[in-house]
């Protein structure tokens, strides 16, 4: 069995980090690869020369705006080294979106989910038509897309693409890496929606201020209830997962769930559970699939004109949300909160639930209330996570084929 030398797998290291300082960063000059990588000026120099010959980077002369003395030299992702496919699977729709190696946005779409309940099977076959759609219409070759980068929420298995659980699907499975292989020579890979709304608000955090927090979590509110951390480890190290947040216990023998379960977050803290508990409909009618903004909006209505019904179903739900926010954090350590997703708009009534269910914790009584934020831009935070997570790979992979 062959193996790469030492010498071999620490050059691949160095070019993977000067790439992930051009893409941290934007363009840079040969010194400042060197300063943000702690990398020799020599090291820089072979890792540019290399990158450059192998068509992932290009370099540009900027003049000096004094227009005196010699031009800067920059280096940046070559944008048509290769290219990403980023798909977003929500429980009304799927976008499509192509991107270049330098994290440049070339085309998007969406389009309707089908409700069809013979489910998995006719949707894969829709998935395989839009990015066939979206080839088309770029005129790319299909070789050049380096990376099909999927998200859902539910339970997924990332290391070999498969949704296990969603509460579009159920309990039927799609293993993309099957339903796409024999089209497809890029790499497939899939996460949870929420784990890269944990990541992108992370690589935020580090853009922001140079460290970041320890640790964070966020919290996706909608028709599902999805959870994503980020634990920083002394080392600097960091650990991003996805637990199964909305379907964790929160009264027993309770509201059905849409897993089928009874009690769950969810069943009390979804759009279906508020809108039930809103209209008191007896907690094991089984939950509606898909609920309109638009109805929440007309319950938020009467809730915030004192209609008793409307605000306790709200409260409730923020209950819910707290008391699961109370375990979290006894597990594992204080960490600020970021709420998320289209359940934002209610923000107001369910904080008052959701620090009441905290407040329940020994944790938070010690130490106080963990910092609660709101970011509304839920779908721009799930594209960033997909471009930091995937451009990554991207970048490990060409750097292993062309300079290995």
């Amino acid at each position: 069995m062959l193996t790469k030398s030492s010498t071999e797998l620490v050059r691949q290291r160095n070019s993977v980090l000067a790439l992930a300082a051009l893409r941290r960063h934007g363009a840079l000059s040969h010194t400042e690869i060197a300063d943000f990588t702690g990398l020799s000026s020599a090291t820089i120099s072979a890792i540019t020369a290399d990158l450059e010959k192998a068509g992932v980077i290009e370099k540009s002369e900027q003049q000096a705006a004094s227009g005196r003395g010699r031009p800067r030299v920059q280096f940046r992702q070559r944008r048509d080294c290769g290219y990403l496919i980023v798909v977003i699977i929500s429980s009304d729709g799927v976008q499509y979106s192509l991107v270049d190696y330098a994290g440049t946005l070339i085309d998007r779409f969406s389009e309707e989910r089908s409700h069809d309940p013979d489910g998995a099977a006719r949707f894969t076959e829709a998935v395989r038509d839009g990015l066939e759609r979206l080839l088309s219409r770029s005129r790319i070759a299909r070789d050049k897309v380096l990376l099909i980068s999927i998200s859902s929420k539910g339970l997924v298995r990332s290391d070999e693409a498969v949704l296990l659980w969603s509460p579009i699907f159920g309990n039927d499975q799609i293993d993309f890496e099957v339903a796409l292989r024999l089209d497809w020579q890029a790499r497939i890979v899939l996460d949870n929606e929420t784990l890269l709304v944990a990541a992108a608000l992370d690589a935020r955090e580090e853009g922001g201020s140079g460290e970041g927090p320890r640790s964070l979590a966020a919290l996706s509110l909608g028709h599902s209830i999805g959870l994503g951390i980020v634990r920083r480890s002394g080392a600097g190290e960091r650990e991003i997962a996805a637990p199964n947040f909305g379907h964790m216990l929160h009264m027993p023998n309770g509201g059905l769930c849409r897993c089928g379960s009874r009690g769950c977050i969810e069943a009390y803290a979804g759009f279906y559970a508020i809108l039930r508990m809103a209209f008191e409909v007896p907690d094991d009618t089984i939950p509606a699939k898909f609920v309109p903004v638009s109805e929440l909006d007309k319950i938020a209505q009467r809730a915030r004109q004192g209609h008793r019904m409307s605000s306790f179903a709200f409260r409730q739900a923020g209950i819910a949300l707290g008391n699961g926010l109370s375990r979290l954090l006894s597990l594992t350590e204080r960490m600020p909160v970021t709420i998320t997703g289209p359940g934002t708009r209610y923000f107001d009534l369910l904080r008052p639930g959701i620090e009441e269910g905290l407040a329940q914790s020994h944790l938070v009584r010690m130490e106080g209330m963990p910092e609660l934020r709101v970011v509304l831009d839920e779908p721009m935070l799930v594209f960033e996570g997909h471009l930091n997570r995937a451009l990554s790979v991207i970048d490990g992979d060409i750097v292993e084929a062309g300079l290995g």
